[in-house]
């Protein structure tokens, strides 16, 4: 299992793939404390995003029509989720590159999200409220991601002198 993820890890993370912070930065309480919030925040958003199918599924079932851009966002949504759970979970390992793509995309995620719910028309009211929820809930994972403790936990390969473990 191990080398699958090694794998996944080096198509995700790049060229500093292998690269982890010290683990007592990994293991630092307010580092535990912050992954734990952002787990469960994660399942908030998977929880968000399951509602949502099912809404439209009972809404289709009832007779309504529910449009593509609706099974698509929802599609989305728990694809995005899946991702996200993947690199929170990676991050919390240690993994630089993992904390960097969610922290990046905890960031972009809910701007992108709020512009396409802004487009009148494309969405019924109850996906665009789904829509604003999921992004207050990530804006909450990048302030935890943002905080000077994590920042300062997962420094930036090449800005941590001799720590880490570089393993490629």
């Amino acid at each position: 299992m191990e080398t699958l993820l090694a794998r996944l890890d080096r198509i995700a993370g790049g060229r500093h793939a292998g690269y982890r912070v010290p683990d007592e930065a990994r293991d630092h309480p307010r580092t535990r404390r912050a992954f734990t919030v952002i787990a469960w925040l994660l399942t908030a958003e998977l929880l968000i995003g399951l509602t949502a199918v099912v809404v439209a599924v009972v809404l289709s079932a009832g007779g309504f029509e529910v449009g593509f851009a609706v099974w698509m966002r929802s599609v989305i949504v728990l694809g995005m989720t899946v991702t996200l759970f993947y690199f929170a979970w990676r991050a919390r390992a240690g993994y630089y590159w993992a904390y960097s793509r969610l922290r990046l995309f905890a960031k972009i995620f809910p701007v992108v999200t709020l512009v396409i719910a802004a487009i009148p028309g494309l969405y019924p009211l109850w996906m665009v409220t789904e829509q604003i929820v999921f992004s207050l809930i990530l804006i909450g994972v990048a302030d935890y991601l943002d905080s000077d403790h994590m920042r300062a936990s997962f420094p930036r390969p090449g800005n941590q002198g001799t720590t880490g473990d570089v393993r490629a």
